[in-house]
């Protein structure tokens, strides 16, 4: 039951985000139906195809892609009001759908009862491979890979669940909650991990500017 309420979660979440974005991007109906679904979607098929898994597997889950659509329609449709919403909780959205496809795909992992490294690894793609294609398909830097700390706490969700630490439904609920309250925090105080900059480039890039 854990399984299916924190997949339908992060499909809602996720979908919601990749549709908001596209119409952000003034793409037409139909972009904003591909880009939803490819972000709600795409972590999933992504960590399938690196843990052996059949990518056809995705196309049996005809429940949350009802569910994904009717998502991305009342967003299209109610467009307004929604982005209202989402200048101010669009990173809420976005901080729920990792949290849940994080711990969904750690708990696939362990239910193929693959290694901690292994479990991990699904934890990180299930949670931001959505996203980071849907980032680039906007033509956006990913954010994973260059601002904030996003993907760290998906590796703390498969870490937690790879060794056990949440095996009940109440212990999963909590870390779901703890995930999100702590990306909430990470992009409320801009938290961000080191960078390594190359001084010649920055030099270069002053030197235009000026």
């Amino acid at each position: 039951m854990t399984w299916e309420v924190l997949s339908m979660i992060g499909t809602v979440a996720f979908a919601i985000s990749g549709a908001i974005i596209a119409m952000e991007e003034e793409y037409d109906i139909l972009g904003v139906y591909i880009l939803g679904i490819v972000t709600a979607f795409g972590g999933g098929a992504i960590r399938n195809l690196l843990i052996g898994v059949p990518v056809s597997a995705l196309w049996e889950q005809g429940l949350f892609f009802q569910v994904a659509l009717l998502s991305i329609t009342l967003v299209f449709f109610f467009l307004n009001n929604l982005l209202k919403i989402w200048q101010r909780w669009g990173n809420l959205f976005d901080a729920i759908g990792l949290s849940a496809f994080a711990i969904q795909g750690a708990l696939y992992a362990v239910k193929m009862e693959l290694p901690l490294s292994a479990v991990i690894v699904a934890a990180v793609l299930t949670g931001s491979g959505g996203g980071i294609i849907r980032d680039l398909l906007a033509g956006r830097k990913p954010l994973v890979l260059s601002s904030e700390i996003y993907a760290l706490w998906a590796i703390l969700a498969g870490i937690t669940i790879g060794l056990k630490w949440a095996v009940t439904s109440f212990e999963l609920y909590t870390l779901f909650i703890i995930i999100t309250f702590l990306r909430v925090l990470s992009y409320t105080y801009n938290w961000k991990l080191p960078k390594r900059f190359n001084l010649a480039i920055q030099a270069k890039k002053r030197n235009i500017e000026s």
